[in-house]
């Protein structure tokens, strides 16, 4: 198997952790964003869209789109599944995934972009307008989940899941970037992130 993509990339790093997850590795095939190498004609044949990851099944299966890649590789892979059987859990889950994708994710990134990635860029100085309107919206989807994880330990449910592999990069690097006491204001948001950040699939992907 083998993931075409970056360590530090969010959508990676969600890849790695899913495997982790599932007690397997893959070969780390590294697409330098940095040199346009993901804009190459040889990655576009893999990724149409020409970003990162990509994923290669051993019998030659490739598929792109991180959620996807994940969701294949909880179905494939040995072990204990990250989708709940519970239909309601099940339902949460979807439902939770989709909160990071559409309103939690654009939020941090604006927060991550402007005070971590800009400055390794060399994109100039910090917008603060526009990290003021990232954390107002972190802020609005951290008040919508806290009371959601104070009946339960994860977003479906009583089980870590899919959800929470694809929330995870994002949180990581927004509280890197200065979100730690955005989170820490929200008790069960920060006694959740505690313990998916602990487990030793994260601790594998991070180096942590």
């Amino acid at each position: 198997m083998k993931v075409y993509g970056l360590p530090m990339s969010t959508a990676t790093r969600m890849v790695l952790a899913a495997l982790a997850e599932k007690g397997q590795a893959a070969e780390l095939v590294s697409v330098d964003l940095t040199k346009g190498e993901h804009k190459a004609s040889a990655h576009v044949e893999r990724h149409p869209f020409g970003v990162i990851p990509v994923f290669e099944d051993d019998d030659g299966f490739r598929l792109y789109e991180s959620r996807a890649i994940i969701r294949y590789l909880d179905r494939k892979l040995p072990g204990a599944s990250l989708t709940p059987s519970d239909v309601h859990a099940y339902a949460r889950m979807e439902q939770f995934i989709s909160v990071e994708q559409s309103y939690f994710s654009p939020a941090a990134m604006k927060v991550i972009w402007e005070r971590l990635f800009k400055k390794f860029l060399g994109g100039g100085a910090p917008d603060e307008a526009r990290i003021q309107e990232g954390l107002e919206g972190v802020e609005r989807v951290f008040g919508i989940i806290e009371p959601v994880l104070g009946r339960q330990q994860y977003l479906a449910g009583d089980s870590f899941s899919l959800a929470e592999l694809t929330w995870m990069p994002y949180m990581e690097f927004f509280v890197a970037a200065g979100g730690a006491e955005l989170v820490a204001r929200h008790p069960n948001v920060a006694a959740w992130w505690e313990r998916v950040r602990s487990r030793p699939s994260w601790k594998q992907v991070t180096g942590s």
